[in-house]
C-alpha cells in the first residue's frame, strides 16, 4: 500500500470543522468522499489539526493509504476538479506508512485577525473578528509574553477536549498591528491586530480562548498581572471569552 500526504488549504466558513461527524458537512468527510470517487477506495484520512467549524487553513496536512497507482500530481488535479472551490489540494506526495500528520508534527502555527473598526470591507467579514473597540497593543504584547514556554494551559482549554494532558510548549506568541490587508489587487485599509502563536501542539479552542482573553487585556478590562494569574490558575472559568472562529487560521505545520 502507498501513503499519500496532502497539503490542504480551505475557507472553513461553510463547513462543520475538520473532524468527521455523523451529520456530515465536515472537511474530513468531504475530502474522503472525493478520494473515493477518484480511487474507488474507502480510505482513512488522518489530519494534523482538528480545526473548528468556521476556522480556515493555509497549511492543513492529511494522509491516506491507497492501492491506487495514480501519481501524486494526478491525485491533485483529480481531487481539485471534484472538490468545492473553497477547498484546495495544494500539494501531494508519497510518504512512509509510519508517518502520522498529528503526532509527527514538531511545531504548529496559527494566527488570528482582529479589527478595531466599526466600518469594514465587505470582503473581510468571513475572516476577521470585529471588536469595535481600540486595543492597547503594548499591554497585549506583554500579556502574550507570559504564554511562551512550557505551561499547563487548562485555563484556555475548551470543553470536550480529548487531549491526554494540558501541558503544551509555546515557542512564540506575537502581537502586531497592520493598517491594511492585501486582497486581490486592493489594499483594504483599517486598524487590524494580528495575534500569531507557535507551539508544539494545541488544546481544543486554545488559540481562540487565548485570543479572547488577550482582547480583554487590550480593552483594559483585564490587567497583564491578572492575565498571568489566569494562566497559572488552570481555571477556564476566570479566563476571557472564546473568540469567534472566523478570525482563526491554521498557518503552517513543521515536521
Amino acid at each position: 500500500m502507498r501513503y499519500i500526504k496532502l497539503l490542504i488549504e480551505y475557507d472553513g466558513t461553510n463547513y462543520h470543522g475538520w473532524q468527521s461527524q455523523k451529520s456530515g458537512g465536515t472537511l474530513q468527510d468531504i475530502i474522503r468522499e472525493k478520494i473515493l470517487s477518484v480511487t474507488g477506495e474507502e480510505v482513512k484520512l488522518t489530519g494534523a489539526s482538528r480545526t473548528d467549524a468556521g476556522v480556515h487553513a493555509f497549511g492543513q496536512v492529511a494522509v491516506f493509504g491507497t492501492d491506487s497507482i495514480l501519481a501524486p500530481d494526478v491525485i491533485i488535479r483529480a481531487l481539485n476538479a471534484k472538490l468545492p472551490a473553497d477547498i484546495r489540494i495544494m500539494n501531494a506526495a508519497e510518504t512512509g506508512g509510519d508517518f502520522h500528520p498529528r503526532y509527527d508534527a514538531i511545531k504548529k502555527s496559527y494566527f488570528y485577525i482582529i479589527s478595531e473598526d466599526r466600518r469594514h470591507s465587505a470582503f473581510l467579514h468571513r475572516y476577521i473578528w470585529y471588536v469595535h473597540s481600540p486595543l492597547d497593543i503594548e499591554l497585549m504584547t506583554k500579556a502574550a509574553s507570559f504564554l511562551v514556554g512550557e505551561h499547563d494551559f487548562s485555563s484556555f482549554r475548551g470543553a470536550g477536549c480529548g487531549a491526554k494532558h494540558p501541558v503544551r510548549t509555546v515557542h512564540s506568541a506575537d502581537i502586531s498591528r497592520m493598517d491594511e490587508i492585501s486582497f486581490m489587487t486592493a489594499n483594504l485599509k483599517g486598524n487590524f491586530v494580528k495575534f500569531r502563536i507557535e507551539a508544539n501542539a494545541f488544546l481544543r479552542h486554545m488559540v481562540r480562548n487565548i485570543a479572547g482573553t488577550l482582547v480583554e487585556v487590550g480593552k483594559g478590562k483585564m490587567s497583564i498581572e491578572t492575565f498571568d494569574s489566569v494562566l497559572k490558575s488552570r481555571d477556564r472559568t476566570i479566563a476571557g471569552p472564546t473568540a469567534p472562529a472566523q478570525g482563526l487560521f491554521l498557518e503552517k505545520i513543521l515536521y
